[in-house]
């Protein structure tokens, strides 16, 4: 054991120099994240709220690591400042599932964008050429740490938008849906217009973009916007190839539906093709009803578009 010993201690403290200097330099060491009102294991414990179906108190302590005590605390300053709500499972009493109220999740998309923010102005200082090498770097730690490797929808996370993301949409809906599809050039000026009025005109209380990340990398997207005070639209749904076959396009058009019922609209609807086979099952799973029909050629090639609706009033 001595031995071993001997050859780790220039590890360990290699390890420790690392850590010291990178709690430095997002801030860990501050007593609230973000200059808000959050320390970072409470904005972590919002974060898992706002990426998992309806979890347990338990489950959210045991994926963070945290003492069950100091959890308890946590949640019930989040259920005293109205982020949280509490409901009892309907196949265990013993059990509450746990999800945030439209006040939480406005609350935890702040936090989102600005420590995207905060990230992209520290990149900004990092040459062009150093950025992928860094991250393959952080890819490389969190792999020999035991990172799960295998894809599932688990290691895809939603974000909010930031600068970059919108030549992102433009470029990957052109270059996919010309190479799979055969739509030409004037579906991509489409789409360009689609995100130059929503970057125009946003309003983050009532509409959203998620970006689906996998370390690191863009892997889908989806816009809600608002059409009338009660009426919202689903746009640009979108899902690379690599992460196919995960639930992303289902959790994207999830978190559009669950949006927008928060957020007050009475009726969600979108446009789409009828050749677009998946998303249409995605948007028939969801509740959505094929209202419309009309055949045109606005992208080359003869297509039937639809147009579908989900109405949004609670029962």
């Amino acid at each position: 054991m001595a031995g071993d010993t001997g050859q780790t201690s220039g590890h360990v403290d290699a390890v420790r120099r690392f850590n010291r200097f990178y709690t430095r330099q997002i801030g860990v060491l501050s007593e609230r994240l973000l200059d808000s009102s959050f320390s970072l294991a409470e904005a972590r414990v919002l974060y898992e709220l706002a990426h998992r179906e309806r979890p347990t108190a338990g489950e959210i302590g045991e994926a963070l690591g945290l003492d069950a005590g100091y959890l308890s605390r946590i949640l019930r300053r989040f259920a005293d400042q109205k982020l949280i709500r509490r409901e009892t499972s309907a196949s265990d009493g013993r059990q509450r599932h746990l999800s945030l109220t439209k006040k939480g999740r406005a609350t935890q998309a702040k936090l989102d964008l600005r420590s995207s923010q905060e990230i992209d102005a520290m990149l900004r200082t990092v040459p062009a050429a150093e950025r992928q090498r860094l991250t393959e770097a952080m890819h490389t730690i969190a792999n020999v740490l035991g990172e799960p490797a295998a894809p599932s929808t688990k290691s895809v996370t939603l974000r909010a938008h930031r600068p970059g993301d919108m030549g992102w949409v433009v470029h990957r809906h052109g270059v996919l849906y010309w190479q799979e599809y055969g739509w030409d050039e004037r579906f991509e000026a489409l789409v360009a217009g689609v995100v130059a009025k929503f970057i125009e005109h946003f309003d983050p209380e009532r509409e959203r973009c998620w970006i689906a990340d996998r370390n690191g990398e863009i892997v889908g997207s989806v816009f809600l916007v608002a059409e009338s005070q009660t009426v919202a639209k689903l746009r640009l749904l979108y899902v690379e190839p690599s992460a196919r076959g995960l639930g992303l396009g289902k959790r994207l058009v999830s978190e559009c539906v669950r949006f927008a019922r928060e957020t007050g609209y009475r009726k969600l609807v979108l446009w789409t093709q009828s050749e677009l086979v998946a998303a249409r099952g995605i948007y028939r799973e969801a509740g959505f009803q094929l209202v419309r029909e009309e055949k045109h050629r606005s992208f080359g090639p003869e297509l039937m578009a639809e147009v579908w609706e989900l109405g949004l009033r609670e029962a």
